[in-house]
């Protein structure tokens, strides 16, 4: 059948299909929908039909007369743009023509086109995409003579992070890099410079990277009162959604452009702002009623996800939260089971445990594609994924690469393989092209030479790179005391200690320059460590990691695999915002692992931090299992026993049940080729 629409042009007074707002949404939508004017926060908590209320809000307006050129509707995502207008149409069952809807950057564009000249570009002014910014800033590296590698300077790359950040949070360069780089401190001059640099080679390059589309929106909307005023008074009805992710500078344009009819619809939950390390300011919502006195704040708290327990254990955690809006999730659900807490003995007991328990919801009928792991930190599914892997349940890690296969873990283990089989040529150009100087080419002349000679031992006389130039020969003397370090014959049956020693002597360091989630990757890093203590040889080791990434079954990225595909579902908590699941598996509520570590000291990062155990509870929608190994191996300090997580202390032990399992230990040699 196909679905007839009629054009809705900017004529006022024009309506379109009558609809029966009072039936189709709950008391609480309804309110915010046929209410809204003026400003109004929407405080929509999980799974409340937030995008919804918005969409009918929308219609209302439009059916109310209100024109659609006069309707501001910003999103986060392109696709949330087009979901909410698709569903407007299909409502209205009429196209809305001339309605200004999309993400910031796009609705940035837009207006820049318009006015480009007021902030000293041209209307035809090119946009560089991420790589592009960064090859630019190369540019302007080369021709301040900064010699990055030599001075052991931060890339390209974190150096755009650096500039993102401060432009988008009104933060310094040298307040940005204090807080998530302290190890750059050193060079905030030469990155002010760089800067500087960059800023006006766009200028006369007549080009804009993305952050300059919402940094030249705000700077024409400040310092040109008539084009202030000419937007401030089109758009009649402003619509935020996702408001508790706005950053400073998103929250400042959205204020200027409300500042004539004052009509700001803000949606949002504070309970969900968890991606600070983005520069999202949880601020902006908890202080909309103060920077709009007069606000309507409305509650969304009807929850269409999630059983009474589930919610019962939401509500209690958030709680403890000091700087948040109060509300209290009620859901239309009936009654299911209890969250269960599972406390095991390790890691390895923890995949286990729930390897068996998905085996078990498969076998009662529940698809696999409707249940979910979540961690804090993508080193905690490293045992899990060897787990699953073994067992051959099929898995994905949503927005990511297996543990095994990202970047700084390979890195790590090519030196290892360089040691099990010299002859493996790819791993010799990996491990020497993270060192200075070494590029593909040398690269493969020296293991060419090598070859040649056929010793690692000579390799590892200094008289070996006599061959290389300078550059090349002193980036080969740091990839030669890697190896000298790691090469004693003892060490093969120390997996644990070889990573170690890669770590120490100059590959921490390499990350930190090269990475900008540095934290995240050596904290991996180390978990490697403790995942290779277990093997008694480093080749048994190297070879178990690969043929389990080999199997078939194993994950892939989440987005490039078919929704009909029933495999099993891992992802951090960040990535698992605004998603939903029949059986949630929330993992490593232990002390150090959730909250991270680095939240312990600060009252607002353990806020965030609580938010994130609130997001991964409320992802469930009829189990929720938590879980949490009493002890783990740390390279340092050995066997440690852990501590329930700070979030698992606070709740009221009537809200779970305690499962006790009975654990068999894994035996390494029931799965594994040995020598």
């Amino acid at each position: 059948m196909t679905m007839k629409y009629t054009l809705f042009t900017d004529t006022p007074g024009s309506k379109f299909t009558d609809i029966d707002y009072q039936k189709e949404l709950n008391p609480e939508q309804y309110k915010v929908v046929t209410d809204a004017d003026g400003a109004s926060l929407v405080l929509a908590g999980a799974g409340s039909g937030k995008t919804r209320t918005l969409v009918y809000r929308v219609a209302y307006l439009l059916n109310q007369g209100v024109s659609p050129q006069n309707i501001l509707l910003v999103t986060f995502t392109n696709k949330a743009a087009h979901t909410m207008q698709d569903r407007v149409e299909m409502l209205l069952r009429a196209k809305p023509k001339g309605m200004w809807s999309g993400t910031f950057h796009h609705i940035g564009n837009r207006t820049l086109r318009i006015y480009a000249q007021e902030v000293g570009f041209k209307s035809d002014f090119g946009i560089l995409d991420e790589q592009d910014a960064i090859d630019l800033l190369k540019v302007c590296i080369k021709n301040l003579n900064i010699k990055l590698a030599k001075e052991k300077m931060p890339t390209p790359k974190i150096i755009k992070k650096i500039i993102s950040f401060s432009e988008n949070c009104g933060l310094s360069i040298s307040k940005t890099t204090e807080k998530l780089y302290p190890y750059f401190l050193n060079f905030v001059n030469v990155l002010n410079d760089i800067y500087r640099a960059y800023v006006t080679k766009k200028k006369t390059s007549n080009v804009m990277d993305y952050d300059d589309l919402l940094i030249k929106w705000r700077e024409l909307l400040q310092t040109n009162p008539q084009i202030k005023q000419r937007f401030a008074e089109q758009f009649k009805y402003i619509l935020v959604d996702e408001y508790q992710d706005t950053n400073k500078l998103q929250a400042d344009i959205i204020r200027e452009l409300s500042d004539c009819h004052k009509n700001v619809l803000v949606v949002g939950d504070d309970a969900q702002s968890i991606y600070s390390f983005r520069g999202a300011d949880v601020s902006n919502i908890l202080n909309f009623p103060n920077l709009y006195p007069d606000a309507k704040v409305f509650k969304l708290e009807t929850n269409y996800r999630s059983t009474p327990e589930i919610l019962d254990l939401a509500n209690d955690s958030i709680l403890h939260n000091i700087d948040q809006f109060d509300k209290q999730l009620h859901t239309v659900k009936s009654t299911g089971n209890r969250p269960a807490l599972i406390e095991l003995t390790d890691p390895h007991s923890q995949a286990a445990f729930i390897a068996q328990r998905t085996l078990e919801l498969q076998d009662k009928g529940i698809p696999l594609k409707d249940i979910s792991v979540l961690f804090r930190a993508h080193y905690q599914s490293a045992e899990l994924q060897m787990e699953l892997l073994k067992r051959n349940i099929p898995y994905i890690i949503r927005g990511g690469v297996r543990f095994f296969e990202q970047a700084h873990i390979k890195d790590v283990l090519s030196y290892l393989k360089i040691l099990i089989n010299p002859y493996e040529e790819l791993a010799w150009v990996r491990s020497l092209g993270m060192h200075a100087g070494i590029g593909p080419g040398y690269a493969t002349k020296i293991f060419d030479k090598f070859i040649e000679i056929g010793s690692l031992e000579k390799v590892l006389d200094p008289r070996f790179s006599d061959f290389l130039p300078a550059k090349a020969k002193a980036g080969f003397s740091s990839f030669r005391t890697i190896i000298k370090q790691i090469s004693d014959p003892e060490l093969l049956k120390r997996p644990d200690e070889i990573v170690k020693r890669i770590i120490e002597n100059g590959y921490e360091d390499y990350v930190r320059v090269n990475f900008d989630n540095a934290k995240d990757r050596i904290d991996d890093i180390k978990e490697l460590v403790n995942f290779a203590h277990q093997y008694r040889s480093a080749k048994i080791f190297l070879q178990d990691i690969t043929l389990r990434e080999s199997f078939k079954g194993e994950s892939s990225l989440g987005d490039q695999t078919n929704d009909d595909e029933d495999v099993l579902v891992l992802s951090t908590i960040h990535q698992a915002k605004g998603l939903e699941w029949h059986t949630v598996f929330v993992i490593g509520l232990s002390e150090g692992f959730f909250p991270h570590s680095k939240a312990v000291n600060d009252e607002k990062q353990i806020e965030e931090e609580r938010r994130l155990f609130y997001v991964a509870a409320t992802r469930a929608k009829n189990e929720l299992y938590l879980v949490r190994p009493i002890t783990r191996f740390d390279y340092q300090m050995g066997t440690v026993i852990m501590r329930k997580s700070l979030f698992l202390q606070e709740l009221d032990m009537t809200l779970y049940e305690k499962w006790d399992v009975e654990e068999s230990k894994t035996d390494l040699e029931d799965f594994i080729e040995l020598d």
